[in-house]
């Protein structure tokens, strides 16, 4: 009766059967009479396809089935009919979300020694589990064994019955450990006070060796030069009461107790990391040397000014100075030879590091010598002041100035304590290392193939020359894949392609792939973490993130 509505009923029929032969079979479509589109449901996918002939919907009515996997795991043959309220003349495919619930999440993974601490088990409990081996973040193993946190937690209500049991036991366990530590501690300090009431006939420890060589043993000689000095300079000053000797005595007994706050900060900086410190104490010097420049400002450079004060408000005659003179000539030669130890420590230290001399006093590389530098390049200049002052007081007879050499004495203890303050604190906010050597690093990174830019970096001066280095890195994927790639056997993934036949087994195949790719890129990041530690080996600590 209508032979062209014929015609194009057979053709529409055509194309809807070439667009169901793409979905499998397994489509939904719905007609509007209202509209000019047609709408396919795939699985998860809604395709949006053009209705050329609105008025064939109703002839041409095809309804196609989808299998859903419910909860109890079986199929059931529902029509499906999503609505897409816009209009479209391109086939559009919509990932609908999924929903990710705790069932999924419970497929985390947990190593052993969590699964025995956290969930009161034993070892033989754990053999029973599925066992996981998985890429180690640590340098010293490739893998470790790990578990599905769901086995452990169902083997931990096994072995226990109940939660409740289950925090119980915990409770009991830190009451148990908390008495074991306090135990421990009262043994240590039994053992501390035989050892000391015995002898300690342990073997030299790392701390008493540190003071042998390097900074430690310019920081002991400093200590015992300057306490007879700070002896004979107050028997001196009883004798003469001259204030530039007082003020000497009090130079060089302010020397000697921050030299002892040093020779503490060397011994507790060569500490072991631990937990609740896991960089280290490294920063001890810096700390020490803090404290030094603080203590000469406050009992060197204070106590000099007001002995100086003093003397120019109420001055007193002196006695004769013959003594006094001797003993600032031995102050003097004293004090320069542990100048000169530790002008040859440092120089030493400069050329190892591959600076100069000034450069490396001025950045504080080492505190420790950096402070007995400068205390004994003051002490120098302060025995020739205080030696010029009292010879133009004998020679003059006034003691004017005598208090106005204490008071150059307490200026220049107060100079050197400012730049000791400032150049320690700056190291204690985490200064950054060299541009060269920043330069250095970052050129390694970009030159290896997997990184395609570095970002935000960071390279932090720890301390004793040890720096931590961190970075945004921005990987190629293309070469992480192909890295992977190269591990596998083709023909095994070719044919595992090949029989992708449904959009679950796709999922499957690109989970697999995907997650051992991700394992790659670890891989990646620690090689290049590994690279930087063996080129640089000031580099102790590494920390790289992905962008």
């Amino acid at each position: 009766m209508f032979p062209g509505l014929a015609a194009a009923a057979a053709a529409h029929r055509c194309s809807w059967a070439a667009l169901c032969r793409l979905g499998g079979g397994r489509a939904a479509t719905r007609g509007r009479s209202q509209g000019w589109k047609n709408v396919m449901t795939f699985e998860s996918f809604t395709y949006v396809v053009p209705d050329i002939h609105p008025h064939l919907s109703i002839i041409n009515q095809v309804k196609l089935y989808s299998t859903n996997v419910q909860k109890g795991g079986q199929g059931s043959q529902t029509p499906k009919a999503d609505k897409v309220p816009s209009l479209t003349q391109t086939v559009k495919a919509v990932l609908k979300k999924r929903d990710y619930g705790s069932k999924y999440t419970k497929n985390n993974f947990i190593t052993g020694v969590r699964a025995i601490n956290e969930f009161c088990l034993k070892s033989s409990d754990l053999e029973q589990l599925r066992k996981i081996r998985r890429r180690s973040p640590h340098d010293d193993t490739e893998s470790f064994t790990v578990f599905l946190r769901s086995d452990v937690e169902a083997k931990a209500l096994e072995v226990w019955g109940s939660l409740e049991a289950l925090a119980r036991e915990k409770k009991l366990r830190k009451e148990a450990e908390i008495e074991y530590r306090e135990r421990l501690f009262r043994n240590q300090r039994i053992l501390r006070e035989y050892g000391d009431f015995l002898g300690n006939t342990k073997p030299r420890s790392r701390a008493v060796s540190v003071f042998l060589k390097g900074p430690g043993k310019v920081v002991m000689v400093a200590i015992c030069i300057n306490g007879l000095n700070c002896f004979f300079k107050f028997l001196a000053w009883i004798y003469t009461g001259s204030a530039s000797m007082f003020s000497e005595a009090i130079h060089s007994l302010s020397d000697t107790c921050n030299q002892g706050l040093l020779a503490l900060g060397i011994s507790k900086s060569v500490q072991t990391p631990d937990p609740s410190h896991p960089y280290g104490f490294s920063n001890m010097r810096y700390i020490s040397s803090l404290i030094s420049g603080v203590g000469i400002f406050m009992m060197g450079a204070g106590l000099s000014w007001y002995h100086g004060i003093m003397g120019l408000l109420h001055p007193q005659p002196m006695e004769s100075l013959l003594w006094a003179y001797c003993i600032l000539a031995g102050s003097l030669v004293s004090e320069g030879a542990t100048l000169l130890v530790a002008i040859n420590e440092l120089r030493r230290s400069a050329q190892a590091k591959g600076t100069t001399f000034y450069k490396y006093v001025m950045e504080s590389r080492d505190p420790s010598t950096n402070v007995i530098l400068l205390e004994d390049t003051a002490a120098v200049l302060g025995v020739i002041i205080a030696a010029t002052c009292m010879g133009l007081t004998s020679i003059t007879g006034n003691p004017l100035y005598d208090s106005l050499g204490s008071l150059g004495v307490g200026t220049l203890l107060g100079v050197v304590s400012a730049f000791l303050i400032y150049t320690n604190t700056e190291a204690l906010l985490g200064r950054s290392i060299q541009p060269e050597q920043v330069q250095r690093l970052t050129e390694l990174l970009e030159s290896d193939p997997s990184v395609r830019a570095i970002h935000d970096v960071k390279a932090t001066d720890l301390g004793l020359g040890k720096v931590r280095f961190k970075a945004e890195v921005d990987f190629d994927g293309r070469v992480v894949t192909r890295s992977y790639l190269e591990k596998q056997d083709f023909d095994q993934m070719m044919q595992e392609i090949q029989e992708v036949k449904t959009p679950e087994q796709l999922e499957a195949f690109m989970l697999k792939h995907g997650e051992n790719i991700i394992d790659t890129l670890g891989a990646e990041v620690d090689r290049l973490e590994k690279e930087l530690k063996k080129r640089n080996p000031e580099v102790r600590h590494v920390d790289l993130e992905i962008l």
